[in-house]
């Protein structure tokens, strides 16, 4: 039981740490999902606004609670002395692992159109919520490479049978009238060049084995073959087509999650491999073709599916050095993450292949049968999110991707009826949008983990339900974010040995970032 200590540190956090409230307070709304949502329009939306950290000495702190705050800015003083606190959290930096690529959203069909159905005024209030140094700063768009389930209709950008060298390829509609602008505004909002991610879903249907873009299927023939020639000639064209629009990528995936089509009779767009014939068409296929283009600095990341596969898809594949020469890192979805515990997935592959960077590609909450669609509101799914996040990065992945980055009020449009949920979320009869709670979950990773920062050790003094990550950002300055998922209020006090020690409070199911300068 906390006792006279316990007075002393609320006293002190009543005094050290001060709310800054301006006018960009959340303008709630609850939908009865067990949290609110916030409210924005052309004119209005709420923002943690561009960040500068007080000097040494001094913290800030941003909470997001079940109860409705939405990062939340106070501002405190570092203390000489402990605070008394039971639980001590200390930051370790000695203890180095991995360093941030970054965190970001998905440019799907179903996104833009959603992002288009709003004036002019309230797309402009969307993007920036996202991609700003006054919003939350996305640093990573992950862009489908033609159709897939997050679309209104089925195709690629080679559908003519038989056109083997690929004349006909053209970037369809959804490409030029809607995805390309929209990602042209968001890195002209953006403070650094955006790191653009690109995926397939589907070859032609011509190229495949069950002439179909959805179900099981593969591409006909083998690696080396003619169609695997033409599968990995359509990734180059895919980028040499965006070049024009003066959007270059940062990595492409070997393909949306190959089980899907070699494994099950998939209602949307799949295209099957095996952990060998991925292998193989790297091999012999894609990683040529990228190396003979303009794009050879565009990544190769290897898999694109569920953690489960993990460390086997990886062996597999990175154990043939023709392979492995093409691929820079392994991309994983979160869907089956309770399934792969972290340790035996993520960590297993990181000491296996250190040289290749985990990434996480894709995650959206509401695509579970008993739990689908979209849930204004919804607390629990952003525990979800912080919780994934957080496993992630402490078994080293080095940046977290979410799915639509925006969807409408049913979860859509998706051909396919695959209703899931998003952080944003449109209502274009009213022209407004709302920001879920899993947009702020985002925000208290994407907002303060810049490219470059480094995780580093914490060490607790005692047992707790708290989950936590730390990081040392490019600049020396520290970033500690806390997630609560009890119905405890937890005092706990930072223990940092450049500075000292920061009183702070975790309240029952909420999201807490803390972060601070050091001396020079």
């Amino acid at each position: 039981m906390m006792t006279q200590p316990g007075l002393v540190l609320f006293v002190t956090l009543a005094v050290a740490s001060t709310p800054s409230r301006g006018n960009n307070e959340c303008v709630a709304r609850n939908f009865g999902h067990g949290s609110v949502v916030c409210e924005c329009n052309a004119t209005y939306c709420d923002t943690p606004g561009s960040i500068q950290l007080p000097p040494p000495g001094q913290y800030l702190s941003f909470l997001s609670s079940q109860t409705g705050k939405r990062m939340e800015r106070s501002q405190g003083h570092v203390q000489n002395k402990s605070t008394g606190a039971d639980l001590r959290l200390s930051i370790v930096s000695s203890q180095k692992y991995q360093r941030i690529k970054g965190f970001g959203g998905a440019m799907t069909d179903s996104a833009a159109m959603n992002i288009l159905t709003l004036s002019p005024g309230a797309q402009d209030m969307l993007l920036r919520q996202y991609f700003s140094v006054e919003g939350i700063e996305y640093s990573v768009v992950r862009v489908p490479m033609a159709s897939c389930d997050f679309s209104t209709r089925q195709y690629t950008y080679a559908d003519t049978p038989g056109d083997y060298q690929l004349d006909n390829f053209t970037l369809a509609p959804e490409d030029t009238h809607m995805k390309i602008p929209l990602l042209q505004r968001a890195q002209a909002l953006a403070s650094q060049p955006l790191s653009l991610l690109a995926s397939a879903w589907s070859a032609p249907a011509w190229l495949k084995t069950n002439g179909a873009l959805i179900g099981k299927g593969t591409l006909k023939g083998q690696p080396g073959g003619k169609e695997h020639k033409t599968w990995a000639k359509y990734y180059v064209r895919f980028l040499d087509e965006y070049r024009k629009y003066n959007l270059t990528f940062w990595a492409m995936t070997t393909g949306n999650e190959p089980t899907a089509g070699e494994l099950t009779n998939y209602s949307f767009q799949a295209l099957g491999f095996t952990p060998e014939t991925q292998r193989d068409w790297v091999s012999m296929d894609l990683g040529p073709a990228l190396t003979q283009s303009q794009h050879q600095r565009t990544q190769v990341l290897l898999l694109d599916d569920q953690r489960l596969l993990l460390p086997h898809w990886a062996r597999v594949v990175l154990s043939d050095i023709h392979a492995a020469r093409y691929i820079h890192g392994i991309a994983v979805h979160w869907y089956m993450d309770h399934m792969a515990p972290a340790e035996l997935s993520l960590s297993t592959t990181h000491h296996l292949y250190p040289e290749y960077y985990l990434f996480a590609t894709e995650a959206c909450a509401g695509w579970k049968p008993y739990d689908r669609g979209v849930k204004l509101g919804s607390w629990d799914r952003a525990e979800d999110y912080a919780h994934d996040i957080i496993e992630d990065l402490n078994h080293y992945v080095t940046g977290w991707t979410d799915w639509n980055l925006a969807l409408d009020l049913g979860g859509g449009p998706n051909w396919v009826k695959n209703f899931v949920d998003s952080p944003v979320i449109v209502d274009r009869t009213r022209d407004v949008f709302y920001k879920q709670p899993t947009f702020y979950s985002m925000a208290h990773f994407s907002k303060f983990l810049r490219e470059g920062s480094q995780r580093v050790g914490v060490s607790y003094s005692l047992g707790s339900d708290l989950e936590t990550t730390a990081f040392i950002r490019p600049d020396g300055s520290r970033v500690l974010t806390v997630l609560n998922r009890s119905d405890k209020e937890v005092q706990f006090e930072v223990w940092d040995s450049t500075v000292g020690y920061i009183p702070s409070v975790s309240p029952t199911h909420s999201i807490l970032t803390l972060t601070w300068a050091v001396p020079q």
